[in-house]
Parts: structure tokens; sequence; C-alpha cells
């Protein structure tokens, strides 16, 4: 081959070459640039995936702390009834115990009873129905308290004893006529008070 030639293959050769280096180069810097943005998308995608697991595990915390708060509510109030339920049984055997022994205190009591029902009536012709034990106890005492129903209505009044009832004490005071009645016996005034009697039992238990 002669100079000449040789120098043209050379002189391809030498631009092929730059050419092809020019080319490994753009490859290589876009391979660069192609892998840095892999990493940081990647490095972008790690964090957020790392966010959010940290954003549902703080949801999960604030999810179990409230759930257990609530439970220690209930189980709290859920004490508190349970404490105020045995006061009102505790208190219910000790009226159970007055309302069957003759004290001077169980009497007084009774009378109020009688008398607070049938002046709530309005006074008239009245029956009284109490347990069989507590008729002794007032009978005597009827006459004294229509007096004492007048004086508070202006209406004449007579007591008379009705049939029994079965309770623990208290009694049922009704017109004649059975139109009016009011039950006055221990087990309906506890049921009538208890909300405001729970309270006050609260109240004195837990402050």
């Amino acid at each position: 081959m002669s100079s000449g030639a040789e120098k043209i293959v050379s002189s391809i050769l030498s631009d092929a070459q730059g050419e092809a280096d020019a080319v490994i180069q753009e490859a290589e810097t876009e391979a660069t640039s192609i892998i840095s943005e892999g990493e940081e998308q990647a490095k972008m995608e790690k964090e957020k995936i790392i966010d959010d697991a940290k954003k549902q595990a703080n949801m999960k915390y604030q999810q179990i702390i409230s759930e257990a708060k609530m439970n220690s509510r209930r189980m709290e109030l859920e004490g508190r009834e349970e404490v105020i339920d045995q006061a009102f049984t505790k208190a219910e055997e000790e009226l159970r115990k007055i309302a069957s022994s003759s004290s001077a205190e169980y009497l007084e009591s009774l009378k109020n009873i009688v008398k607070e029902a049938s002046t709530e009536i309005g006074g008239g012709d009245l029956l009284v129905l109490l347990k069989e034990e507590d008729v002794s106890k007032i009978k005597d005492s009827l006459s004294d308290i229509g007096k004492e129903v007048e004086t508070a209505t202006g209406s004449k009044t007579t007591l008379d004893i009705g049939d029994n009832i079965k309770t623990i004490g208290g009694a049922i005071v009704k017109t004649k006529n059975g139109e009016i009645e009011v039950n006055n016996t221990i087990e309906a005034r506890m049921q009538r008070f208890k909300k405001a009697l729970r309270s006050e039992v609260a109240r004195v238990l837990f402050e």
C-alpha cells in the first residue's frame, strides 16, 4: 500500500477511534447519570417508605394508646359502679333490718311516709297498704296522721288499713276509689331517688 493510502486509512481509523471514544465517553456519562438518578430515586423511595412506615407506626401507637385509655376508663367506671351497687345493697340490708325491728326510728319514719303520701294525694278517704308486721305498729296513729294531713291540705281526711303488701317497709297510700295511688314503700323510694343517691354515693366514695 502506498504511503498516501496508508495515511488515508490511518486518518479514517483515527477518526473512527475518536468517534468511538466520544460515543463511549457519552455512554459512560449517561450511564453514570442514570445510575446517579437511580440511586437518588431509590434513596427518595427508601426515605418515603421509611417516612410512611413511621407515620403508620405513630398512628398505630396513638390508636393503641387511645384504646388503652378507653379501656382503662371503662374499667374504672365499671369498678365504681360495682362499688356503688355494693353500697346500695348494703344500705338495703340495713333498711331491711331497721324495718324488721320495732324501733322508734322506724315507727317515726313510717308515720312520715304515710303522711307524705297522703298529703301528696291531697287528703280525702284513703287506704294505707302495709306489710303485715307494720299494721300493728301504726294502726293507732292513723287518726293523728289524718288530722295532720287535713291541716296540710285543707281536706277532711280518713285513713284506713287496706290489704297487706309484700315490701321491705314503708307504705302505699291510695284513694278508696283507687284513682290515685302513691307508692312510698322503701323499694319504690330507693328506685325514685336512686339517680340522685348514686351521684351522692359516688361523691362520697370517690372525691
